[in-house]
Order: structure tokens, then sequence, then C-alpha cells
């Protein structure tokens, strides 16, 4: 078996390293210091460069404009970009993009997808609900033609309820919002961030990035703006759950590289502080979980990627992997706020952002326990012997 990447994805992980090379992630106020957003926008100079590398348009067929690669080189840049914290809405571009042309209306894809592949258009997801707690699907109502039945109906659909915690929704084009019918159905409307009923409240991350809070007031949107294939908002979950692990793995290297520099300059009783043996074990834990974190990832990332089935839905692989980022990512910002000491909370180093960024994706993650209850039904409903 050939556990090794393609030379696409290679490629792919070649470029983005490029274009992160030059990023700082303290290019912007710290969040420690800040009551408000650390900045009003994203890093559109960032974003530019990624549209010049042709790095957005990555998973996109050829006929939109893009190179037809899958989710794992997708995930594969998602963690080169963890590592710098770049302030970019990569992931949710990247989520939405691959959504709407797996599921969405041929109209919908002309309309999107050559726009988002070139930088043009923004894309997000509003994939908390209303409380971050519940199915974001939950949270809003989608009613076709007025009569709560998408059967037959090819009119415009109506949506009603409330998104929180939606990130760059200021910046993004479109939002992709879940929703449910009166059936229960779960469906994912295309919606403009400008719109009639549509009204955004200011909200601030963990990180210090805009979030926002999203009320839908009976928002009419047209039917070829609704993805209603089945299965297509548990895909956009997993493809989403998939690159914030992506996301925290990448963070976690550099975070842990962080802490072995350090350690191996900080000197105590005349010997670099990485000598002593309490100092190299807590090392030795956090490389094991990042090691772990990637495994679990590139399982998840290649079901996601090729369909191949398994013993348990694609959705196991997926709680796993959000199981060991989420702790995972915790533990090695926690120990190397431990090994750093005092320094560990300057605002003049980079640490204290990592920190933040990394509470805010434990956040996105939602707790270890929770995915660890999901996989133990997974494995109640699908007998592994």
């Amino acid at each position: 078996m050939d556990f090794s990447f393609t030379e696409e994805q290679l490629a792919a992980v070649e470029a983005a390293r490029a274009v992160f090379s030059g990023v700082a992630p303290d290019s912007v106020a710290s969040p420690a210091l800040t009551h408000g957003a650390v900045a009003e926008d994203f890093d559109r100079a960032l974003w530019r460069k990624l549209a010049e590398s042709d790095l957005l348009s990555l998973a996109l067929a050829g006929n939109y404009g893009g190179a037809g690669l899958d989710p794992t080189a997708l995930c594969l840049v998602l963690r080169e970009a963890g590592k710098v914290l770049a302030r970019v809405p990569l992931l949710e571009t990247y989520a939405a993009g691959l959504a709407v042309q797996t599921h969405g209306s041929e109209a919908l894809r002309a309309r999107l997808l050559p726009a988002a592949g070139s930088g043009g258009l923004v894309l997000t997801v509003a994939a908390n609900g209303r409380t971050g707690h519940d199915g974001a699907e939950l949270a809003v109502q989608a009613c076709q033609g007025g009569q709560g039945s998408a059967a037959a109906d090819t009119g415009p659909w109506l949506l009603d309820g409330v998104q929180t915690a939606v990130p760059w929704a200021q910046q993004a084009d479109h939002v992709l919002v879940p929703a449910h019918t009166t059936e229960g159905r779960p469906v994912i409307a295309v919606v403009p961030r400008q719109h009639e009923g549509v009204t955004l409240a200011e909200q601030i991350s963990t990180s210090g990035e805009r979030f926002a809070e999203i009320t839908f007031d009976g928002v009419q949107i047209p039917a070829d703006d609704v993805i209603t294939a089945d299965g297509a908002w548990e895909w956009l979950r997993n493809v989403l759950a998939t690159g914030t692990c992506a996301l925290a793995l990448g963070l976690g290297e550099a975070v842990l590289g962080m802490t072995s520099a350090y350690a191996s300059k900080r000197e105590q009783f005349g010997h670099p502080i990485a000598t002593f043996q309490a100092v190299a074990v807590q090392s030795a834990d956090r490389y094991i979980d990042l090691r772990a974190m990637e495994a679990t990832l590139w399982q998840a990332a290649w079901r996601l990627s090729t369909g191949t089935p398994g013993a348990l839905p694609l959705t196991g692989d997926v709680a796993v992997a959000k199981i060991w980022a989420s702790d995972g990512v915790r533990r090695v910002v926690q120990t190397a706020q431990h090994l750093h000491g005092g320094f560990g909370a300057d605002t003049d180093y980079a640490l204290h952002r990592y920190h933040a960024w990394a509470k805010q994706l434990e956040l996105s993650l939602g707790p270890a326990a929770a995915h660890e209850e999901v996989l133990g039904d997974l494995i109640a409903a699908h007998p592994l012997g």
C-alpha cells in the first residue's frame, strides 16, 4: 500500500508554503489587548496571492478554472495556513465551493465557482446554529412556495431563523445556510450577504476575528440557489470538520516548533531546559499528540476524498479526527505555555496568539466527549464483528 501524497498534492503544499512564507502571525493587533476585533477585514493581500497562485481553485473542476484536486489537497494547504495563523476565509470558501460543485444546481455552479476560484467571490458557511450546541440545520426553517413542502414545488424558498458565530460574515459575498423543511429534511440555502430580510449583528471570536449573528426574516431565495440533495449538509459538515482538524494540526506543529526552539536556548543551572527529563517527556507527549492528530486527519480526509467504504460511516472517522484535534491542540498549547514560563504570556511574542487561535479551533470542533458519544452510537449501530 502506498501512503504517500501524489505529485499534484505535494505541488500544492510547495505553492502554499511559498505564499505563506511571508505571513507574520503578529500582523494585526493582539486579541489580548483589543476590546473589539483585531481588524475590520481579513488579509486581502494574502487572499490575492492565494488566488494568483491558483490555490483558491484547487478542488474546482477544470471547466470552472480549477485543478480538480481532492479534499486531501485542501487539508494539506490548510495545515500550512494553520502554521502561520493565516487570516483568510480559506476553509469556508473551500468547503462552500466543494458543496456547490458536488451538490448544487448547474446554474449555481456556473455563477459562483469561477469567481470563487479567482478570489473575486468570498464564501462562508453558517455551521453553528443558534447556540452552537444543536444541529445548525435546526436553527433556520425553510419553506418552499409557502406550502412547507418541496416535493413538487419549484418556487422560491423562504428562510426564517438565526445562525450564530458565522465566520467572516461581514466580508463574505454569500453565506451557505443549513436549514430544515417542515418535514425535517435538511437543505442548504446560498444567501447573499446583502439581501432583504438578512440582518447581521457583530460578534467577536476568541481569536479576535469578526464573527456575526445572522437573522433571517422571511428571506426569499430562488429554487436554484437551494441545495436539496440528500446528505449534502452532512457531507459539508464533514468537510468543515476535517478542514478544521487540518488547521489545528498546522497550528500545533508550529507551536511545538516554537517550544523546541525556546527550550533548546533557555538555560537554567547552566544547561538548556530541553535537556531536563521533565521537559523532554512533556515535549515527547505533545509530539505523540501531533502524530495521532495527523494519522486520524489523513484517515478522515482519505475517506472524504475517495468515498471508500469502511466498517463505520465516514462520520466515524471524522469523529475520531475531531477527538484528537480538539484535545490534542489544547494540550500542545498548554504545554507550550508551561514550558515557556512567563515569556509565553508576553504579548510581544506570538505564542499567546497561537493559544487564542487554538482555543477558537477547539471551540469550533466541540468537546472530545461529545464526539466520543457519537462514535459510540455509530459502533453500536454498526457492529464491527
